[in-house]
Formats: C-alpha cells, sequence, structure tokens
C-alpha cells in the first residue's frame, strides 16, 4: 500500500469503529448487505440516501471471486460519493487467514474471520488460532475490526423447502459462558452470536431467543452481531438493537426480491433486450427489502456523512 493509501484505510477503519460504538450508544443496528452485482449496490445506496441510514456492503468468497477485492473497494467508495452516505465493506465468512488479510489490504474496515466454513471440522483450537492471528494483523495494518464465533454456522443463503430443525440448531446456540472464552481468546471486537438466527430462507420464520442473547450481552463487552437475518420477523430485531446488537447481515431475502422480480420481468417483457430497462424495476424490489430491515434495525437517520 502506498502511503496515501494507508492514510485513507486507516481513517476509514477509525470511523468504522466510532460508527459501531454510536451504534452501541444509540441502540441501532448497522445493516450489512451483501451485493451480487452493481444493481444490488445501487439498490442499498439508494435506500441508504433515502434514510440517511449507515450501512455495510458485505461480499462472500464467491462474491470476491467473481468481483474482486479492488473492485469492491472502488465501487463502494464511488456510491458514497455519488449518493452521499456512510457506506462500510465487510468480508462475510472468510474461509482462510490468506483470504482475510487481503481483504485488509484491500482497505475493507469488517472482517468476518470463518474458517469453519471452509472445514467443518476445524478444532476449536484451529478456530481460535486463525482468528487470532487476522485480529492481530488487522492491529498491526489498518485496525480493521474483526468478527469471529467459535463454531460453524449452519444453513445457506438460498432459499430452501425444508423447515428448521431447533432441536438440532439448539445445540449449535451460543452460550454466554462459551463467548466470554472466545471473545477473551481471541481479542474480537465482533461476537457472531446464533440464537436463532439462521443463514436462509425457510417454509416458516424464523424464531430468536432474546433472553438468551442478553445473557451473552451481560457476558461480553465487545459487540455483537446476528447473521441469517433474512425471513425473521421484524419485532425480533427490534427487540435484538435494543438488548444491544450492533451488525445484523442480509443476503437471502435481497436474493430473493432480485430473482422473482427479475424472473417477472422477462416474462412480462419478451420483446426487451435493453438489459438496463429490465434492471430497474429489480433495484427497486431489492431497495424496498433494505429499507424495511433499516426500519426494524432502529438505523434510520443515524449516518453521519
Amino acid at each position: 500500500m502506498s502511503d496515501d493509501q494507508t492514510a485513507k484505510y486507516l481513517e476509514n477503519c477509525q470511523k468504522a469503529r466510532k460508527a459501531m460504538q454510536r451504534a452501541r450508544d444509540q441502540h441501532f443496528a448497522i445493516g450489512a448487505f451483501n451485493i451480487d452485482n452493481m444493481e444490488t449496490l445501487t439498490a442499498i445506496a439508494k435506500a441508504a440516501q433515502k434514510h440517511n441510514a449507515p450501512v455495510m456492503i458485505e461480499v462472500s468468497q464467491g462474491e470476491v471471486d467473481a468481483l474482486g477485492l479492488k473492485n469492491v473497494r472502488d465501487l463502494v467508495d464511488n456510491a458514497k460519493d455519488e449518493y452521499g452516505v456512510e457506506m462500510y465493506i465487510n468480508l462475510d465468512h472468510s474461509p482462510s487467514v490468506e483470504a482475510a488479510k487481503k481483504a485488509i489490504d484491500a482497505g475493507f474496515e469488517f472482517i468476518h474471520i470463518d474458517v469453519s466454513q471452509a472445514n467443518h471440522d476445524a478444532t476449536d483450537q484451529d478456530i481460535i488460532d486463525a482468528t487470532k492471528e487476522v485480529v492481530a494483523y488487522a492491529a498491526k495494518t489498518t485496525g480493521a475490526m474483526i468478527e469471529s464465533e467459535p463454531h460453524y454456522f449452519g444453513g445457506g443463503s438460498n432459499v430452501f423447502t425444508t423447515a428448521i430443525d431447533y432441536d438440532e440448531i439448539k445445540k449449535t446456540f451460543s452460550t454466554p459462558e462459551g463467548a466470554k472464552a472466545f471473545v477473551e481468546a481471541t481479542g474480537i471486537d465482533t461476537f457472531a452470536a446464533a440464537i436463532g438466527n439462521l443463514h436462509g430462507k425457510y417454509p416458516l420464520p424464523k424464531e430468536l431467543d432474546i433472553p438468551l442473547l442478553q445473557t451473552i450481552r451481560d457476558a461480553i463487552s465487545c459487540n455483537i452481531s446476528l447473521h441469517g437475518g433474512s425471513d425473521t420477523p421484524g419485532h425480533f430485531f427490534e427487540d435484538a438493537v435494543k438488548v444491544g446488537v450492533t451488525k445484523i447481515n442480509v443476503n437471502s431475502d435481497m436474493r430473493f426480491a432480485f430473482r422473482t422480480t427479475l424472473e417477472q420481468q422477462l416474462k412480462d417483457n419478451p420483446t426487451e433486450f435493453a438489459v438496463v430497462k429490465l434492471m430497474m424495476a429489480v433495484i427497486d424490489a431489492v431497495q424496498a427489502v433494505v429499507e424495511e430491515k433499516l426500519a426494524f434495525y432502529n438505523s434510520i437517520g443515524k449516518a453521519i456523512v
């Protein structure tokens, strides 16, 4: 990195830390929304602008492979300038220490290191060691905020036809004792809690254990995030931000809106080949999803640009 880049990334990460502290103090969560393409980024930026809400743009490894780390950084910087919004980037579910370090070097303000996603058989010590290495690298470089959890988090960013087996899922719920031990062992900035949240959309809405979340909040001093924010009744999020959750991830709800709207557009306009015209309705549909989440997260009007 050049000296100018280093200074810029340090400044961005300092702003990100202040944003998360602001969220803690004011009891709101920053929405973390995945992008697959320019259309999803535009939808998020328009929603953030309309409601003056801070947002995170997320990319997981598949999206990084498709878009490129530096391209994502540039796209987000351009969107920030064009729409005048408070916007950060999170590397979501980084499968390795090396991938996480590359994102830190590319100027991502938030990094989620999750080696158990790539290796479901990763031991507790494997996860701790990888997380500690990323925490140390961030501390000596840009100061990016590091997120992690002590075990595999199930589901996927898709639409599922099978019901949620809560008896099985509850076996992987976070505990206050486990959260405290993991945070102390790793030094992370954000703990990804498992309280009934699950990646993906399912036939029945998800249920979050808010009393359990409160015990976790009481046990640890760092930030708390919730993954799997799709297909969840909004009142759970309203309660979660009151408890102290400061980051909530969303992907599947946006992808569902994107695909179903695009399919309808193609069906309704069989002779239209100007793709940009077809995509305007898609952007509107994704934007509506983002706007709904921002309201549940109590983040409307909370941006500082």
